[in-house]
């Protein structure tokens, strides 16, 4: 997941630069690639605790807000000039391909909203543990409000031309006055979100990685070797991984179908079936029964479909 937001960065970076300069050797994929990397990326996941990043998180959100503000006053201004027509509330449903396209869509929410691998590294660091489930309840306030209203003004300002991905239409004309200038904004300050939420998501990665490998070993945070290891050959492999993904909207779906749904659904789900202290109540269990063949099902759908529409579409380039 980190080498996916890392190759958004670079693709919306890419696209603001190529508009303003045109084609140049330093507005290449490579380059900003590796210049986001040493100049944000490596310093900003060189922090041991995650404490240390709380700054660079309000002001991700802040810049999140951004993104919405400025969706929803492109939509107001449009909506008083009559510039927006009423666009199509339910997706268009003609034959079973399409139904299974539905499906596609899961892996994306499921993405979205798996961040708990964060809570015990956050709990740890709190000086009140009991604040935990207010930050939790805050958090996934503040994360659906964002996802729901930057969704529905995107739908209304874009209607049936909203593309899979979003911010891919304000690359387009707006049709209202400094157009161009309110897409470079959107464009920014969305890339500068994702470069700063990067090292949120990199911290528990870096530490799961450690505790799989060296299990029996010192605390990684008294470890300066390892830990500098670490972090260097994660931060190399998410630099490959994001030069080499052509596509940011597929890698988020094969993902989301695979990873994201084992980690928000399927290893909860078993954990709870495992029951190792004998907590589980019997509709735990058959919940977390539900629970398991609900994601199995959807995401072989949604990855079927995926690989499907791929396919498609390779055959249909050469063609």
């Amino acid at each position: 997941m980190c080498s996916l937001g890392h190759l958004q960065v670079e693709i919306i970076t890419l696209v603001s630069l190529k508009s303003w300069f045109g084609v140049q050797w330093w507005t290449g994929r490579t380059f900003i690639v590796l210049l986001t990397t040493v100049a944000i990326f490596a310093p900003l996941s060189s922090f041991k605790r995650i404490d240390s990043l709380k700054f660079t998180s309000a002001l991700s959100v802040a810049l999140a807000v951004v993104f919405l503000v400025i969706a929803v006053g492109i939509s107001v201004v449009k909506i008083i000039s009559g510039g927006i027509t009423m666009p199509r509330l339910f997706p268009a449903v003609t034959d079973l391909t399409s139904i299974f396209k539905l499906f596609t869509v899961v892996p994306v929410f499921v993405t979205a909203y798996i961040c708990h691998y964060n809570v015990h590294s956050i709990d740890n660091e709190l000086e009140d543990s009991s604040q935990m489930q207010g930050v939790v309840r805050a958090a996934l306030g503040l994360c659906s409000s964002v996802y729901v209203m930057i969704s529905f003004f995107g739908f209304l300002l874009f209607g049936d031309g909203t593309l899979d991905d979003v911010l891919a239409n304000f690359d387009t004309n707006l049709g209202i006055p400094f157009g161009s200038v309110l897409n470079d904004a959107v464009r920014i300050s969305y890339a500068l979100h994702l470069m700063l939420v990067f090292p949120v998501v990199f911290y528990p990665l870096r530490l799961n990685i450690d505790g799989l490998l060296f299990s029996s070993s010192r605390p990684l945070v008294l470890s300066n070797f390892r830990f500098a290891s670490l972090t260097v050959a994660l931060i190399g492999v998410i630099f490959l991984g994001a030069n080499f993904i052509p596509s940011i909207w597929d890698a988020f779906q094969f993902t989301g179908a695979t990873a994201a749904v084992c980690i928000g659904f399927i290893f909860p789900a078993a954990i709870t079936l495992r029951d190792r202290y004998n907590i589980a109540t019997k509709s735990d269990k058959i919940l977390s029964v539900i629970l398991i063949v609900l994601a199995v099902f959807s995401n072989v759908v949604a990855i079927y479909s995926d690989a499907y529409a791929l396919i498609k579409q390779n055959k249909t380039s050469k063609e």
